[in-house]
């Protein structure tokens, strides 16, 4: 067996553990840009207008830097997406904190920031962070402060529809404290339930005319978090990566685990060892999965109790998108309009 073969076995084998598992979905071959057209924007599902505006800009001649950040500026700005920017739900305190990188592959520059707060778009300060310093990552008042003499204005990101979520996971927490209970959780209106412990990022890739790659991830984090939290997001290799000879990969999910893993660096590295991006993000979930044994992310049934997503694009235009759970779905722009595309995923979102 040739060295490149075992290396591509032996990767797609990690999972190995879970392959009897009946819910298992076997990877598809993955998506081919069949007709080599370009530019390409691949996000999260929450990114269908942030991969328009992205392929509107390249089409312009924008760098694919420019134009994946200006498609996510959309969603941050949004307040009706409660995981990005103003409107993210809160930390445990009711105070947003934002996290965002970007990474730009003809450079193989990047910057990130962690724990910003009262800034509405994160993923422009990252970019400032990249172009202006010759550091990768700012984190809490020093990225304020940074952000602030760029001319950024503070303002307070906490919506009415996030101030409601907080205070009901707030008065849920005990019935011991000096807050009134709003019911049993069951009695919770599932508008606000749905929002408990939510994980949603935007992660958003682009590959322009001259094949040059460029990416960014931006979210408000964990919902309800310890102040101060840091998951994947801003974390260069963990919530973003890019090899402008190889391809880019962006995560969403449980952010913990992609630091333990640095999942988006390893499945670059299986693209770079020839496997296709559905391929290579199939392997990612299945690494991610072998290495959880926490108990506490396990549930009594055995099966992880979290979820994660990647995204990838490869130099070709090659793209894909894979999970721990499905039925799942992502965005793709491939010059035209953008589209919901079904995602792999390895089980079926069963209880």
């Amino acid at each position: 067996m040739k060295r490149r073969t075992f290396i591509k076995s032996t990767a797609l084998g990690v999972g190995a553990a879970v392959i009897s598992n009946p819910l298992l979905i076997k990877a598809a071959a993955g998506q081919t840009n069949i007709n080599n057209e370009f530019p390409i924007a691949i996000a999260s599902a929450n990114g269908i207008r942030a991969v328009d505006k992205a392929v509107e800009m390249m089409n312009d001649g924008s760098d694919a830097i420019d134009a994946v950040i200006k498609g996510v500026n959309i969603i941050e700005a949004d307040p009706d997406d409660m995981s990005v920017g103003y409107g993210g739900l809160p930390n445990e305190e009711g105070v947003v904190e934002l996290d965002s990188c970007c990474m730009h592959g003809p450079t193989h520059n990047a910057g990130a920031v962690a724990s910003l707060r009262n800034i509405k778009h994160p993923s422009q300060v990252a970019k400032l962070v990249m172009q202006r310093t010759d550091h990768v990552l700012l984190a809490g008042e020093g990225a304020l402060r940074f952000a602030k003499a760029h001319g950024f204005k503070e303002e307070d990101l906490l919506t009415d529809k996030a101030r409601e979520v907080w205070l009901y996971w707030k008065e849920s927490l005990s019935n011991k404290d000096n807050w009134f209970t709003p019911g049993e959780e069951e009695k919770i209106p599932e508008e606000i339930r749905k929002h408990f412990g939510i994980t949603g990022t935007i992660t958003c890739l682009g590959i322009d005319k001259q094949g040059n790659i460029s990416g960014v991830t931006t979210t408000s984090g964990l919902a309800f978090k310890i102040p101060g939290r840091v998951g994947d997001s801003p974390i260069i290799g963990a919530g973003l990566y890019v090899d402008n000879e190889v391809g880019a990969c962006g995560s969403t999910g449980r952010g913990e685990e992609n630091l333990k893993n640095l999942t988006c660096f390893l499945i670059v590295e299986f693209m770079r060892q020839g496997m296709t991006p559905t391929e290579a993000c199939m392997a990612g979930v299945k690494r991610v999965v072998l290495n959880t044994k926490i108990k506490s992310l396990i549930d009594e049934k055995g099966k992880i109790n979290y979820n994660v997503s990647y995204y990838a694009l490869n130099k070709k235009g090659e793209f894909g998108a894979a999970s721990i759970y499905g039925p799942h779905e992502y965005s793709i722009n491939i010059n035209g309009k953008g589209e919901l595309k079904k995602a792999d995923f390895l089980y079926e979102n069963k209880n």
